[in-house]
């Protein structure tokens, strides 16, 4: 089951943090899948519907909170490894203090925590934009230093501010790996995160950018960092990307998909920030989260190529689903879940 020199041994029982989470669920399946003991913890008691019952049922599941430091140590007692997965993502400026909590102070204490039980693994969940973004269309590696710049978001800072309290246990000890995907596409609840992406086109969303970003499914972040909890690495990061595309080529994919009307109104700089000003009023009006922040549209207009090598010479036999089949999976999922209710429009 485990790779030979595994830190674990053979089996092992393993805690995810932000289990009911996207990435989090899908690290639960393939952990579960592989023949683990899984404890996750929730805050809580709704599941994840797009992840099998079957799957859900085998999981031991706690009530808690990484900010909750008690309930937190309670859930990593027996426990061989961690993966931390639990993160709030959001470029919402209510709720940016509430994201630094959780994704700061929450990583500091699993860290904390896991040096105290002698955990022997912790596989930290980071995310691309800890790296920090390019306007000009860089190719970026793992080597690549934080730097302070307006493409930067706060979800972004608040991440790599995550990777330092990482740094710091590894530099204490601790045997852990970070891994960094990029934007996360499949089979999610379409309400949150970048599983959003495929609500927006699905409602005809009129406006595509020209930026473009690196993309992967959901299922080889998962497969990623169940490998990379085998392995005896320790002291890396990785980036998990599977390709990079201009964001109107994901759109125009997701589209054609669902058979919907490709995005046709091209926003620049300029009807960027028209756009997302726009969406900012009629938020305030409605009630409802704006489908475009000034802070994702930032994020359409950067251009950043990111490179998976490390991660590929790291696992040899690892390999990418392409983001056409990815794709194409997530759509008739999220299609199927239309239909029978599960997901509301």
């Amino acid at each position: 089951m485990t790779h030979q020199n595994s830190p674990l041994g053979v089996g092992g029982k393993i805690l995810v943090t932000g289990g009911t989470g996207f990435i989090g669920a899908y690290i639960i399946k393939e952990l579960v899948e592989k023949g683990y003991s899984v404890r996750a913890i929730r805050r809580s008691n709704k599941l994840p519907f797009f992840i099998s019952p079957g799957i859900l049922n085998k999981v031991e599941w706690v009530s808690g909170d990484i900010l909750d430091v008690m309930s937190l140590d309670e859930a990593m007692r027996g426990v061989d490894a961690v993966i931390h997965s639990a993160a709030l993502v959001s470029f919402f400026k209510k709720e940016r203090k509430q994201m630094y909590q959780v994704n700061v102070e929450g990583t500091a204490n699993v860290v904390n925590l896991a040096l105290e039980h002698n955990m022997k693994r912790l596989v930290h969940i980071s995310s691309i934009s800890a790296l920090g973004r390019t306007a000009s269309g860089e190719h970026v590696t793992e080597e690549k230093k934080w730097m302070t710049s307006k493409l930067n978001t706060h979800y972004g800072i608040s991440k790599q501010k995550a990777e330092m309290e990482v740094w710091r246990a590894m530099g204490e000890g601790l045997s852990a790996v970070i891994i960094n995907p990029s934007t996360v596409l499949g089979f999610g609840d379409w309400h949150y995160g970048s599983c959003a992406i495929f609500k927006n086109i699905y409602k005809e969303f009129p406006w595509y950018s020209t930026g473009i970003n690196g993309f992967v499914d959901v299922g080889d972040v998962a497969r990623t960092a169940v490998l990379l909890m085998e392995d005896n690495i320790s002291g890396e990061r990785f980036i998990v990307n599977s390709d990079n595309w201009e964001f109107r080529k994901l759109f125009n994919a997701i589209a054609d998909a669902f058979g919907k009307k490709r995005p046709s109104r091209e926003a620049g700089v300029f009807l960027s920030g028209i756009a997302w000003r726009l969406e900012k009023i009629k938020s305030l009006l409605t009630g409802k989260k704006p489908l475009l922040t000034k802070e994702t549209a930032k994020i359409g207009i950067s251009k950043t190529f990111w490179e998976n090598g490390k991660i590929l010479k790291a696992l040899p036999g690892f390999s990418f689903m392409p983001l056409e089949q990815s794709i194409s999976l997530a759509c008739k999922n999220y299609g199927q879940a239309i239909n029978s209710g599960q997901l509301k429009l």
